[in-house]
């Protein structure tokens, strides 16, 4: 999934890119199989919302077969190794909920304030990559992004610990609107199977979702090898310390494994 020259001028200048239905039906259903049966699980990497709702589930790499080959599909390496110019590690891995009538809010806030504060990544030369499991629809919780607020580099933020079950570093709502009027508001939305790539530094967030349809997002945060993270804070499975280059997959071995997968069921 090479970028071609616009596609390379608008992430540029907007700060995010969307691929509608990059990844097959097929595969998607077999990601939704295996995030319902890791959300079942009581690990300390699945965070839940205060209703008990899943809300997210950290480094599913590391221990489900599916999302191991997800976290090195070609087509979500190769696009972000192309805008580096270098090979890239995984410095977190995450699949977010928002969970039918219970998904709560994720504020307004900039990932690279996040990584440089707490994990003490030199540069924003980090990708936050996300693939839809789920439907995502304007009225079920879709991510909002500011364009073009990538170019007021890292912004100042207050540590919310407490609106959520989930430790934000947020943008208050002065700033939010300041860039809102600048750049507006843009909300990708499409089938399962689409991806959206933006930048560390563009300000994003999503509302609660109050449907009967869940949302669910795989985020890969593929960073520069050489701007690996200095001062980690967080636990090894928030923050990854292994900066081994990925080697990318075979661009079919999601299918081959969803069709051993329903083989071993039937």
């Amino acid at each position: 999934m090479a970028l071609d020259a616009q596609q390379l001028k608008q992430f540029e200048e907007e700060g995010w890119l969307f691929f509608p239905e990059a990844f097959s039906p097929e595969e998607c259903a077999l990601l939704r199989a295996e995030a319902e049966g890791i959300y079942a699980q009581q690990r300390e990497e699945v965070w839940r919302e205060k209703s008990g709702a899943p809300r997210t589930a950290f480094a599913a790499h590391l221990y489900n077969e599916a999302f191991g080959i997800l976290g090195r599909h070609p087509r979500l390496i190769k696009p972000v190794e192309q805008l580096f110019g270098e090979h890239v590690y995984m410095h977190q891995y995450k699949i977010n909920a928002k969970a039918a009538f219970t998904g709560d809010v994720w504020q307004w806030h900039q990932d690279y304030g996040t990584w440089l504060r707490d994990d003490g990544m030199p540069e924003p030369r980090a990708m936050n990559i996300a693939v839809f499991m789920d439907e995502v629809m304007p009225i079920n919780g879709p991510l909002m992004l500011i364009p073009r607020s990538q170019h007021q580099g890292n912004l100042a933020a207050q540590h919310d610990t407490s609106t959520t079950s989930y430790p934000l570093w947020t943008i208050n709502d002065e700033v939010v609107t300041k860039l809102v009027q600048e750049g507006g508001i843009v909300a990708p939305t499409g089938k399962a199977g689409g991806v959206l790539m933006f930048h560390g530094n563009l300000v994003h967030g999503s509302a609660p979702n109050i449907t009967p349809y869940p949302r669910k997002i795989v985020y890969l945060t593929l960073n520069a090898c050489s701007n690996y993270i200095r001062m980690p804070t967080r636990k090894e499975w928030i923050a990854h310390t292994d900066f081994a280059p990925i080697v990318p997959c075979d661009d079919g071995a999601l299918v081959d494994y969803a069709r051993r997968y329903r083989q071993a069921a039937e």
